[in-house]
């Protein structure tokens, strides 16, 4: 069965060489100096079909010798050496079938070189644009082709990366929610079935973020909530929550589990060394044309400014992944006893 292409590429030669034949039996009839005979008419239909034939051939010797796929500079003295074959070609087969019907050109009665010459010439004229046409076409067509795979590729390691991300994120925070569950079964056995509801929450919201590569801002935020809440269970008064939230902000995507990555962080490295405890306060605001997510704890850095540790350096690698190089995550050591985590999320001024 024949190809798709192939049937196209039939089309377009049959009716290129077709209204090559109308214009030249045109520009016969309105010339004052020849008349439309059926020596005229042959002999441009021997035209025709010999260009049809030597352009093929042309075309088979790219195709098979791969012409196209090549760089210009290298494709090009190819490209030239092929036309003036085709046209030595074409020529060639315009003679022999002329001879063969008995219909010549004008130049019947000169020598092979004279009769050839001027043959290779006038094909010179049909051959050139049509390699240029072919060419160019397929040319854009191998450049569609390209882009479409890296970015098909682009797509498929941005999503491996996503999916190894969070495959490493979510026990993290299970583990950590499991404790804090533990420590209340014996306690306080009411406080436990509500933590349990509270981490089915955590859990029904991570395996949904597994198909998803961002989340609104305010399911994000409720899953921290509920972290939170199991936390408090364990730091009781030695954890202090404030939320400072603009509620036009909430429906803004940010990576999933990005917010309660750097939540926990806040309280592993800095509440839980504490004595005392501290705050964990998150921000949410526009700034310009950012989300800007805030993360505040009481605590030090204790050197740690290079953000490692696979948490903090999934948050950049996540956010570089899906916004690009705008996005960006800082994090530092403000008023001597509080660790700032912020994060800048460019944003599209179109769905505001």
């Amino acid at each position: 069965m024949p190809k798709k292409g192939s049937k196209y590429y039939w089309w377009c030669q049959i009716g290129g060489w077709s209204f090559l034949v109308l214009v030249l039996v045109l520009a016969a009839f309105t010339s004052f100096e020849q008349r439309i005979t059926k020596e005229l008419i042959y002999n441009t239909l021997i035209v025709a079909a010999s260009g049809l034939i030597a352009t093929h051939v042309f075309r088979e010797v790219i195709r098979n010798r791969g012409w196209i796929q090549l760089p210009v500079e290298k494709a090009l003295p190819k490209f030239l050496l092929g036309i003036l074959l085709t046209c030595i070609g074409g020529s060639l087969v315009r003679m022999l079938l002329g001879d063969a019907l008995g219909i010549g050109s004008t130049l019947k009665n000169s020598s092979f070189t004279g009769r050839m010459v001027p043959m290779m010439a006038e094909y010179g004229l049909m051959v050139i644009p049509w390699t240029l046409i072919y060419y160019v076409y397929h040319y854009i067509d191998k450049y569609s082709k390209q882009q479409l795979d890296t970015l098909k590729l682009e797509a498929l390691v941005k999503e491996l990366e996503l999916k190894t991300i969070k495959a490493h994120i979510n026990p993290h925070f299970i583990f950590n929610a499991l404790n804090s569950i533990r420590a209340l079964i014996d306690e306080n056995p009411v406080r436990a079935r509500t933590a349990v509801t509270e981490l089915s929450n955590i859990l029904r919201s991570s395996m949904q973020a597994e198909k998803l590569e961002t989340v609104t801002f305010e399911k994000e935020l409720n899953i921290v909530k509920d972290y939170l809440a199991l936390e408090h269970i364990r730091f009781e008064d030695r954890l202090q929550v404030e939320y400072e939230i603009d509620e036009d902000t909430l429906d803004q995507p940010i990576p999933p589990m990005m917010l309660q990555t750097l939540v926990e962080n806040a309280i592993k490295h800095g509440i839980s060394r504490q004595v005392d405890g501290g705050k964990v306060k998150i921000i949410s605001d526009f700034k310009d044309n950012y989300h800007e997510l805030v993360i505040l704890n009481t605590g030090r850095l204790n050197g740690n400014r290079n953000k490692d540790g696979f948490g903090l350096a999934s948050t950049q690698n996540r956010l570089q992944i899906l916004f690009g190089q705008k996005a960006n995550f800082d994090i530092r050591e403000v008023n001597g006893n509080t660790v700032e985590a912020r994060v800048m999320i460019p944003v599209d001024l179109t769905k505001l």
